[in-house]
């Protein structure tokens, strides 16, 4: 199956990929499918069942919300962000406006089930769709999974990433590492140059540019935004309070030239930036998974802001880059957390930044391959444990700390020649060995790790 950069960096709301972007293209979905056969005008009532992970912490996710949003034909990338609250108030009340046109009655606390210990086989992120016709009668009937980063899949298609496969002919086709770095090794192709190339049988390369360098903008009005919020408290009962305002502050005022490792500092607030507002349901990129959205964006920041000579072709190279080595990620292991931990998030989303900053500062592709490798093999183990199944602690600070691993990684593979004894590869395959093994109650239940060792209030 073909997978491209716009497959591992897509715009959504906050605050997570599995949980509330999933969730909501799922119920978009159905909804679509509805209409397509006929039926949309016969429905009456429609069900909706959340199962697993998505049962366990939906409500911290914002699941529920999200289906509500699915099932009135929203969708992540275009859901105006400041009305959802009304929205969701609204359908509280009683009344959806399925598909966004047709009025029938709901109830939220029967038509909307979270199953806190029922969970489907295939998946842990699994949700059932019910439509019924005024006289009971069901009129369809469809599970989802939500696979991680966004991606959902239906019961005809477990073990693919879309519901219709993309079976798009590649010229330089690639799964894993070894595969990928042959390819360069031949051609004499950077990273970058061989997602271009693969990129190209999709779209044009000014096409491609204008979608890469929106997704970038993005990211920076995502960091503005977190920057400038007034409210003091992220929203939840953690009362976690904002960081990102002050942080800002602090810096600007001070003298940089004082403390010679302050770009560290200016990481960690980019990052932090983009999780608070991920937190908050704003408007992020998936990168690979809401989870995770803060590194990537706040090591482009850090690339741009640090290193003489950054520019926007930098920014697409470094975005190709990085999608090719999330690839790796989902073609070989998972990016979801409810499959193996925030290793299979946070780790991922540091592999492929640390593979990104490494191709713009010059690194060969062994050297990418290499900082790559450096950012997951240590975050393995990393598991997800979120503090009332809230998208805050310790997912927030995670994004910072491991934005600067990120960063660190792509230096010290260029201070290399390429060579070391842990591949890519084999530090993918221990991750997925390592989420096979780690317990249900790490990943993304809330019911294990400092999800039960931490006062929520």
């Amino acid at each position: 199956m073909a997978l491209s950069v716009l497959d591992m960096f897509t715009i959504g709301i906050g605050p997570s990929s599995s949980h509330t972007v999933g969730p909501m293209r799922a119920a978009a979905l159905f909804v679509e499918r509805l209409d397509a056969d006929g039926l949309l005008e016969r429905v009456d009532r429609v069900q909706s069942e959340l199962f697993g992970s998505l049962g366990a912490t939906g409500h911290g996710h914002g699941s529920d919300k999200a289906v509500v949003l699915g099932l009135q034909a929203e969708h992540p990338e275009t859901v105006d962000t400041d009305t959802v609250d009304d929205r969701v108030a609204e359908v509280k009340a009683g009344r959806l406006l399925l598909a966004g046109r047709r009025p029938i009655g709901f109830s939220w606390y029967d038509d909307l089930i979270l199953h806190r210990r029922r969970s489907l086989p295939a998946h842990p992120n699994g949700m059932t769709f019910r439509a019924f016709d005024g006289d009971g009668t069901p009129l369809r009937e469809a599970t989802f999974y939500s696979v991680g980063g966004g991606f959902v899949v239906d019961e005809q298609a477990i073990g693919v990433d879309r519901i219709v496969e993309d079976a798009t002919p590649l010229p330089y086709p690639f799964t894993t590492g070894a595969q990928l770095l042959a390819i360069c090794q031949e051609t004499g192709l950077r990273v970058s140059d061989v997602m271009l190339a693969n990129e190209l049988s999709w779209r044009t390369e000014e096409e491609l540019r204008a979608e890469l360098l929106h997704i970038w903008a993005v990211m920076q009005e995502c960091v503005r935004t977190g920057c400038s919020r007034t409210e003091a408290l992220l929203p939840g009962g953690l009362r976690v309070p904002r960081r990102a305002p002050k942080l800002l502050a602090d810096l600007e005022s001070a003298d940089d030239q004082i403390d010679p490792i302050r770009a560290m500092d200016w990481v960690d607030l980019f990052a932090l930036a983009v999780n608070e507002e991920n937190a908050s349901g704003g408007r992020i990129v998936t990168a690979p998974t809401n989870g995770a959205a803060g590194i990537v964006p706040a090591v482009l920041h850090y690339y741009m802001k640090f290193v003489p000579g950054a520019d926007s072709d930098g920014v697409v190279r470094f975005l190709l880059a990085a999608a090719a080595v999330g690839i790796l990620f989902k073609e070989n292991a998972s990016i979801s957390g409810a499959e193996v931990g925030c290793q299979g998030e946070v780790g991922s989303a540091c592999a492929m930044a640390a593979g990104g900053l490494c191709e713009v500062l010059g690194g060969t592709p062994t050297q990418v391959e290499n900082a790559a490798e450096i950012g997951i093999e240590h975050n393995l183990g990393l598991t997800c444990d979120p503090v009332g199944g809230l998208v805050q602690i310790p997912c927030i600070e995670r994004n910072a700390i491991a934005s600067n691993t990120a960063i660190n990684a792509a230096r010290i593979a260029l201070r290399g020649d390429g060579s070391h004894k842990v591949s890519l590869d084999k530090a993918i395959k221990t991750m997925r060995e390592t989420g096979a093994d780690m317990k249900i109650k790490y990943k993304e239940t809330s019911r294990g790790g400092l999800a039960v060792n931490v006062i929520e209030c």
